[in-house]
């Protein structure tokens, strides 16, 4: 059973929704008191204006479920919001006026799932937005968007491969003793529990 909440910008709209989406198996729409602990919240919205996204952010920060995604139903999204919405916990995002409740539903069970449900252009943009922070930000300070700078990208790639702290040393002409500070500073920074998870972390956000 997924629960659902729904928030929409005007109460037909809403009230609407909350009947149409009731109807299907599998979903169990929550009282506007439970929104905190739904699966997926839908928010439904002609245009996405500065009010929708401290609604968003509302929702993301008082949250309970840690897995929780919103799934944005509208007919228009700037690129500024878009990227808040994304840091927000945007997972789905339709167009108004090609929605059908059936291709609701089928979003909402894709980001129940963990998926992401967004449209080919929106892709597009994010991925254009990523690459400028990449080149234009993180690049010049030597950082990734992992938020490993790239000495330690080089560190974690030597221990991703069975090396130890005297063999990194010899490989990258540093001490033992910087290999060890570089560890260790980057594990602090992360929460990382040991070598082996910071390697973890490094895979899962493609650094290595």
């Amino acid at each position: 059973m997924i629960s659902i909440a729904v928030l929409a910008s005007d109460p037909i709209t809403g009230e609407g929704a909350i009947w149409c989406l009731g109807r299907y198996p599998g979903l169990k729409v929550l009282l506007q008191e439970e929104l905190r602990q739904a699966d997926v919240v839908v928010m439904i919205t002609p245009d996405v204006t500065e009010e929708t996204m401290l609604t968003m952010e509302s929702v993301s920060e008082t949250s309970t479920n840690p897995a929780m995604g919103i799934l944005l139903v509208t007919g228009h999204i700037g690129e500024a919001h878009l990227v808040r919405a994304v840091r927000h916990g945007l997972r789905g995002l339709m167009c108004r006026q090609n929605s059908t409740y059936d291709k609701i539903v089928e979003a909402v069970r894709g980001v129940a799932e963990g998926g992401a449900s967004l449209p080919p252009p929106i892709q597009g943009r994010l991925i254009d937005h990523i690459r400028a922070v990449q080149r234009d930000v993180l690049g010049p300070l030597g950082l990734t968007t992992s938020g490993l700078d790239t000495r330690e990208v080089e560190v974690l790639r030597l221990l991703a491969e069975g090396l130890d702290t005297t063999e990194i040393a010899q490989k990258l002409n540093y001490s033992e003793r910087t290999i060890k500070n570089i560890v260790s500073v980057m594990m602090n920074r992360l929460g990382l529990r040991n070598r082996a998870h910071a390697v973890a972390f490094a895979l899962r956000t493609g650094s290595l």
